[in-house]
């Protein structure tokens, strides 16, 4: 019986092909890379065409022996690791390592689920020698900048910074941000508010227009200037001039890309950037989500499919779509090599999943954003009122869901809503105030919205976010 040898870079991915693909095969894992260039010296030949000499360090060579030992004995051998320029290159560096007789077969997939796997080792390729050139590119370009900028801070700053590519222009951003939060000079404003009721059915309205002309929002800059405005309004009848309704309508956001899901984890969940890639790589090894490094917003049309059909079921036809809802991705560079972020089958409940609170948080997230993306659109009631008191105008605005749509999985729009109103009311005045408030400094970034401005400038890739921020923190 011949033997097939299967090998992938983490153990618990193994474990989970292994039991898709039979005894007939055997998967080995290389726990990452078993070559790279050396930790004492530049290892980078700057006068030959930057020519790199790799080692295999000693945290890998217990790995190497087993690879080798056990590809010898393989009758096929196939590379399974996963599918971009970083781990293309490891499956290259286990072949120029090892120099097996046998030739490999490169295979990927996308998603840890029998189907695709099978499919996989049906339709092997080479190794990909661009991706692998352009992780050996990345990578001495690191070593160079490393080695030659980073004992420069070592010296001016501090012992052990890194002065990588993606994160000295975080750490950029950073500090441009701080200096524009130190240089931020605080303005005192003040709001006039009324509490308007009509058959005791109470509403906020904001003064916002005299003598025709509209209030700014720093327009009333002191205590003295509210007073006036008070005082020219007491006594004030408050009656509905102009009415307007509006039906708006808000879409929901597609599934998730590896930034996306690293903010939305962060907002939702307060879970860092690297705990949310952590929990992320355990659900795709244990096949329950696909592959999550990637900056593409499509899905497969399959699973476009069964979302609707559990929408269907789950929630009714009238939460349903006539036909899918596809997105096209808005980041720059994006290669968009994979699909969204999204579980691998569908009719997988969050409390079907069987793992602990943390990975089921973040799967539950996972899933509402994928069977919501292919809901229907929220429908809300609008409405704008514009109340004449004097020379002055006050307006209110009213929200009412009027079809909940997709925030039946996403409940975060809270109603306002207005009395039953028409031009002519008077409206009784329950109460008139002035409030002071100070502008504010912008916020310094968190996690997420680093992660979203750096994404924004075309600046990284979705494996290197959750690593940069570490390194920088």
């Amino acid at each position: 019986m011949s033997k097939n040898i299967v090998i992938v870079e983490s153990p618990a991915k193994g474990k989970t092909i292994e039991k898709y693909l039979g005894p007939d095969y055997k998967v080995v894992a290389s726990f990452g890379h078993i070559r790279d260039l050396p930790s004492a010296k530049l290892g980078v030949d700057t006068k030959n065409n930057f020519e790199p000499t790799y080692i295999i360090p000693p945290k890998a060579k217990k790995a190497f022996s087993y690879l080798k030992k056990e590809i010898s004995q393989a009758d096929n051998l196939y590379l399974a690791t996963d599918y971009d320029r970083e781990v293309e290159a490891i499956a290259w560096h286990i072949m120029a390592a090892i120099k097996p007789k046998k030739e490999a077969k490169r295979i990927t997939f996308f998603e840890i689920t029998k189907p695709a796997i099978t499919a996989a080792i049906k339709n092997p390729r080479s190794i990909d020698l661009n991706l692998v050139d352009a992780q050996q590119a990345r990578r001495i370009l690191d070593r160079l900048v490393g080695y030659k900028l980073s004992p420069f801070l070592w010296r001016k700053v501090a012992q052990g910074l890194s002065a990588g590519r993606v994160q000295s222009v975080a750490v950029r951003l950073v500090v441009e941000k701080e200096r524009e939060i130190k240089e931020f000079k605080t303005a005192e404003f003040w709001t006039i508010e009324a509490i308007l009721s009509k058959s005791n059915q109470k509403f906020k309205a904001l003064l916002s227009e005299k003598d025709g002309q509209k209030i700014d929002k720093l327009d009333i800059k002191s205590q003295k200037e509210a007073e006036k405005y008070l005082q020219d309004l007491n006594n004030a009848d408050y009656i509905v001039s102009d009415i307007k309704k509006a039906e708006k309508k808000r879409y929901p956001s597609p599934p998730f890309s590896t930034s996306t899901l690293q903010q939305t984890a962060g907002n939702k969940l307060s879970y860092s950037a690297k705990q949310t890639m952590k929990l992320a790589q355990d659900l795709y090894e244990d096949g329950l989500i696909t592959y999550m490094r990637t900056d593409s917003i499509q899905v497969s049309v399959i699973a476009l499919k069964a979302a609707q059909k559990i929408i269907q079921e789950k929630y009714g036809q009238e939460y349903a779509l006539e036909s899918p809802r596809f997105y096209k991705t808005k980041t720059r560079n994006a290669q968009e090599a994979h699909e969204a972020i999204r579980p691998t089958d569908l009719k997988v409940t969050p409390e079907e999943t069987k793992t602990d609170s943390q990975h089921q948080k973040l799967y539950d997230l996972i899933w509402r954003r994928m069977i919501a993306s292919q809901m229907k659109e929220a429908i809300f009631d609008e409405m704008n009122v514009k109340i004449k008191a004097r020379q002055f105008v006050f307006s209110a605005t009213g929200l009412k869901v009027k079809f909940d749509g997709f925030l039946k999985l996403f409940k975060n729009t809270k109603e306002e809503i207005l009395p039953a109103l028409e031009i002519g009311d008077k409206l009784n005045l329950e109460k008139l105030e002035k409030i002071q408030h100070f502008t504010e400094p912008p916020a310094r970034y968190s996690e997420g919205s680093l992660i979203k401005e750096l994404e924004k400038r075309g600046i990284g890739r979705p494996s290197t976010y959750a690593p940069t921020l570490a390194t920088i923190q």
